[in-house]
């Protein structure tokens, strides 16, 4: 039998704990989430925010999240789902989708943090590489439950998928494309690269959120062309890779605005004047900003 560099996992997917039965899709989710957490409080508390924000918006955002996966799989897979009268509530068996999830989640942390006075903006902005970092970790459920993984591959990476695992048309596969790992990978980098901008460039309150939503929706272009688990299309495409390039086009363009608009109730805007010189010589140059930053002006 050939040997894989990545072989499938050799232990169960779940455990007992007394009376309970525990799935290691959820170990790894709340792995994610308190990983996630702890790198947005620490980067909300850097900004003068309150640490202990982070921990109550959390809660918020699971429980949005877990609906909003929900109702995605629901309204995209509906004829994934068994006849059962409960078949839609029936999240043992599967199903969340990660764009209910970030989209519901970051819905119900907005209306929590305005009621407490926070610039959902900047909050935004803290929290986008954590949850890049829980997302990836996240992503260790899938490798265990041995689910959304690419088609076949005989790349050194390789991943071994157990038979009983297999869609019928590739029984005999030995090694297909690890989409987990590549996602995985994906989103550690982006996160890096967004907390070097936001460190080294003036980002307005949302861009680097939608940074966020346009680079892992980029790296979700790539991953639906890999994947073989069901998936309704829209001419000849998976319905998710439509939405993940709707949604890299649409975060993109807010970035573009967003950086380019001026301050509310400030006329043309700090670095205005200088703002217009580099328009007419249609350059871009960044401009040095208090703390030795720099803010990044894109030119019209």
């Amino acid at each position: 039998m050939l040997t894989l560099a990545i072989p499938a996992p050799d232990f169960s997917r779940e455990f007992a704990l007394g009376p309970l039965e525990v799935r290691w899709y959820a170990i790894t989710m709340l792995l994610g989430i308190t990983i996630g957490a702890w790198i947005s409080a620490r980067r909300w508390k850097a900004q003068g925010g309150e640490a202990d924000d982070i921990l109550e918006l959390t809660l918020w955002a699971v429980g949005g999240g877990l609906v909003g996966a929900r109702l995605w799989h629901v309204i995209t897979s509906y004829d994934q789902l068994g006849d059962e009268w409960y078949a839609v509530f029936n999240i043992r068996s599967g199903g969340l989708g990660i764009w209910g999830g970030v989209a519901v989640g970051s819905l119900a942390v907005a209306w929590a943090a305005r009621r407490k006075g926070i610039n959902v903006g900047k909050l935004a902005n803290a929290v986008a590489p954590g949850l890049l970092i829980g997302q990836g970790i996240g992503r260790l459920g899938n490798y265990i439950n041995q689910e959304l993984f690419g088609g076949p591959t005989d790349l050194p990476w390789a991943l071994e998928v157990d038979p009983r695992f297999r869609p019928l048309s590739y029984a005999e596969t030995a090694g297909f494309h690890p989409t987990f790992l590549y996602e995985m990978l994906w989103n550690f980098a982006l996160a890096g690269v967004l907390i070097w901008l936001g460190s080294r460039f003036m980002m307005r309150p949302w861009s680097l959120f939608a940074l966020y939503v346009a680079g892992y929706s980029l790296g979700r272009l790539f991953w639906e062309q890999l994947r073989i688990d069901p998936s309704n299309e829209f001419l000849g495409q998976r319905v998710n890779f439509w939405v993940a390039l709707v949604l890299m086009l649409g975060a993109l363009a807010f970035f573009v605005w967003n950086q380019r608009r001026t301050a509310p109730g400030s006329g043309d805007g700090p670095d205005a004047d200088d703002s217009r010189r580099r328009s007419r010589r249609g350059g871009r140059r960044p401009v040095k900003a208090k703390g030795g930053r720099v803010r990044l002006a894109i030119s019209r």
